[in-house]
């Protein structure tokens, strides 16, 4: 495949995370090299990143390194997924001067023939490329549906929680990163050590300025071993998400002031109307609720987020901002129900909970969709 000039004399360095791939290493590292031939262009350079792997894979990793200068070795405790990563693209930045990254997996799920896609893709002015298992073209065929369902939900909470709503697939492993943003990147926000670090080095890459696009790539089964993704991994990820949306706590306390004022409102015209003009119970929270609603929306669209260029018209706003609500409410629900009759968790804390949670959902969504800055 001929590439454009501005890739084809690039440094391309990949960074292949490892514990326990000795069935693997050494066929996706051969995969790689056979790309670099094929393209006879870009320099590819490979680092290897073990967290001291109890099987062979250290040594094979060594044996190859014997006769081809251009693979490496970085070793460490095992700290996960995120942990890796963060080891070997900060030693890949400081010590073999990369142009493009790229993160792959090393148990053979990602298909190193794809790779000069990925540069064909950066060289349309693009910063990243992400192989996407669900745009049109990509596949997951080995997937369970729970798994699948799984994968979807947390992409979805990613996608507009972290401002990245135009990206299908953000928790994907394989991906190519302009170096240059790699290095103005902020690794102490990206404090999460497993899996969870995919999603939150894409969101915070693109909240810098990079402009993401994805190709689409069939997500195969692991050639050998099992899987490193454990429980704990799924909690952080988990966990993680609200703090994708925390990045401007002056917005999160004008939307909370907002939120409050909302209450004031909606409890006062509720009063108003029951006790002055005798309205009944059942239509007085519909008029108090809506009018808390309208008035929370302008605050926010004139106060909070009134610095941020929105391409949205006010209308759209409006309509993403009640469907949001609605949403909110309905998280606010079932974890009050949870907490009550799974856990026994008295009724006024359940309540309270569930309305802290619906509130940060509200804001994070809302920040990140209903308002999101088009600049």
């Amino acid at each position: 495949m001929d590439l454009n000039s501005n890739v084809s004399d690039m440094q391309v360095c990949f960074v292949l995370p490892t514990y326990n791939e000795e069935g693997n290493i050494k066929e996706i590292i051969q995969d790689i090299l056979a790309v670099e031939v094929d393209l006879e262009g870009p320099v590819f350079s490979i680092l290897v990143v073990d967290d001291n792997s109890k099987d062979r894979t250290q040594e094979i990793v060594r044996d190859i390194i014997l006769d081809n200068n251009s693979v490496s070795l970085l070793t460490g405790a095992k700290q996960g997924l995120g942990d890796a990563y963060k080891r070997g693209i900060t030693f890949a930045l400081d010590n073999l001067n990369p142009d493009i990254i790229f993160q792959m997996d090393s148990d053979g799920q990602h298909d190193a023939a794809l790779i000069p896609h990925f540069l064909e893709e950066l060289n349309t002015g693009k910063d990243i490329v992400i192989g996407s298992r669900f745009i049109e073209g990509g596949e997951t065929p080995d997937f369970s549906k729970r798994r699948l369902l799984i994968s979807r939900i947390g992409n979805f909470m990613v996608r507009y929680v972290g401002g990245v709503s135009h990206l299908r697939d953000c928790t994907s492993g394989f991906r190519a990163i302009r170096a240059s943003f790699l290095e103005n990147c902020d690794f102490n926000f990206l404090s999460t050590k497993g899996y969870s670090f995919q999603s939150s080095l894409i969101c915070d890459l693109v909240w810098r300025g990079a402009v993401a696009s994805e190709i689409p790539i069939i997500f195969n089964s692991r050639k050998d071993g099992d899987s490193k993704l454990s429980f704990e991994d799924q909690l952080e990820f988990l966990f993680n998400i609200p703090r994708l949306g925390f990045r401007n706590m002056e917005d999160f306390i004008k939307y909370s002031i907002v939120g409050l004022s909302g209450v004031v409102l909606n409890l006062g015209i509720y009063t108003l109307l029951t006790r002055y003009f005798e309205f009944s119970e059942l239509l007085a929270p519909i008029i108090s609720i809506e009018s808390a609603l309208i008035s929370n929306f302008m605050l926010n669209n004139i106060w909070t987020f009134g610095k941020r260029s929105s391409a949205s018209r006010i209308r759209v706003k409006f309509l993403k901002f009640h469907l949001v609500s609605g949403f909110a409410a309905i998280i606010n629900y079932l974890v009050f129900l949870v907490l009550l009759l799974s856990f026994g968790v008295y009724d006024i804390l359940a309540n309270f909970i569930g309305i802290a949670l619906g509130a940060v959902v509200n804001y994070l969504i809302n920040s990140n969709w209903t308002w999101k800055n088009s600049k």
